[in-house]
């Protein structure tokens, strides 16, 4: 019987190639996105089921975050919070007229952010009209751009809609039974035809009752170009002018 023996260097050299790559392998599994994790404070659940309005995060200790992307509800239900690449745009309820505040000064009870400094731009096709839709096309789109799916990420719309149906929320204070329907009638309300207005929202199947309602894959607010009016978005149609944006990823 005849066999060949290897050579103690050669064994060294083998062990430590599989032990680099294990390690190597681990490291991108685990490695931060190109353009920053979504991170979020609160839940849907705790509102809806537990009555929990109470504040999880001023806005003041986000105020100073480059390209910051940002929605959500204020504390108490009072209002909703919009954030464009750090440029508030906050609406609340005053005397049940809309009022837009453009400060870091609230606090909110729900929050989801990131931060994203640059983003591919995709013409959304004409067959994509509805929010369900839309849902599906993000979807396609993110996987074909390298963006993780399983995990939450932002979007942007900018465009002309043929419809928007919003609502600010202003909760009436020890008010204790909530329900989707209650939380659109509380404050302001009304749907949008035919305007040109710019959407951030946030795309996850992982976080309903969290960020995103049971029925929906998305979380979205808005404002008009002319800032006279934002808040959260309800339903939507698109017309042939919108364009999708997704967080660019570095390869």
């Amino acid at each position: 019987m005849s066999y060949s023996k290897q050579h103690p260097d050669t064994s060294f050299s083998i062990s430590m190639f599989l032990l680099l790559f294990f390690f190597s392998g681990c490291s991108v599994q685990e490695s931060e996105p190109s353009w920053g994790y979504v991170q979020y404070v609160g839940a849907l659940k705790n509102m809806m089921h537990k009555g929990d309005l109470s504040s999880n995060i001023s806005l003041h200790e986000l105020k100073d975050k480059k390209n910051l992307y940002a929605l959500g509800a204020m504390t108490n239900l009072k209002g909703e919070i919009q954030i464009f690449d750090g440029i508030a745009s906050n609406s609340l309820v005053d005397a049940d007229s809309l009022v837009i505040d453009n400060s870091f000064d609230k606090e909110a009870t729900l929050l989801v952010y990131t931060q994203v400094g640059d983003w591919d731009s995709i013409q959304i096709p004409p067959a994509v009209v509805s929010r369900r839709d839309l849902e599906k096309f993000i979807a396609q789109e993110a996987k074909k751009n390298g963006i993780n799916t399983e995990a939450p990420f932002p979007f942007l719309l900018d465009g002309i809609f043929k419809s928007i149906e919003w609502h600010v929320i202003n909760w009436k204070e020890g008010d204790t039974e909530h329900s989707h329907e209650k939380h659109i009638k509380s404050g302001v309300y009304g749907t949008l035809q035919a305007t040109s207005a710019q959407i951030l929202g946030f795309y996850s199947t992982k976080h309903k009752g969290v960020f995103t309602h049971h029925t929906t894959d998305t979380h979205i607010h808005f404002k008009l170009d002319n800032q006279k009016i934002s808040g959260h978005v309800d339903n939507l149609e698109l017309s042939n002018d919108v364009v999708l944006k997704l967080p660019k990823v570095s390869h």
